[in-house]
């Protein structure tokens, strides 16, 4: 019987797992643990095609950046320090290594790039929100 184990970091799963829901994203192995996936994201027809890179960390939390077009000056929810997005709050969600980023990252990284348009037009962000340190992102801490 093989035990589950939410420390051992699974690059492979990851990989396999965005080939199938995100074809359109390219895998860089950077290490046994680590993966990045670069692609493009279609949110609505009318908006622009945003090129997105996805950090895979293993048990650190993945990191979120929009390569293209380029974000303007203090987003919302978005950490200045690592350029990345802030897609939820760790009292919120715990990461951990064996969720699949195709399943939990992209859903948030889709839905935050639409509030972000939504934000541009009216100034407002729609999106769920919770209070914290505005951009600043802590130190990754393992679970």
């Amino acid at each position: 019987m093989k035990f589950f184990n939410k420390h051992k970091p699974n690059v492979s799963a990851q990989i396999g797992a965005m080939k199938s829901k995100y074809p359109q994203f390219k895998a860089r192995h950077l290490s046994n643990d680590t993966v990045t996936f670069i692609g493009d994201l279609m949110i609505k027809p009318e908006l622009p095609i945003y090129s997105v890179s996805v950090e895979y960390r293993g048990t650190l939390s993945p990191r979120v950046r929009v390569i293209e077009p380029k974000l303007v000056e203090n987003p919302p929810h978005f950490y200045k320090n690592t350029k990345c997005l802030c897609l939820y709050h760790s009292d919120d969600f715990k990461w951990n290594c064996r969720k699949l980023v195709a399943k939990e990252i992209m859903s948030w990284t889709i839905a935050w790039l639409y509030f972000y348009e939504a934000w541009l037009q009216t100034g407002k962000w729609f999106g769920p929100e919770s209070h914290h340190t505005p951009n600043i992102i802590k130190e990754d801490k393992d679970d």
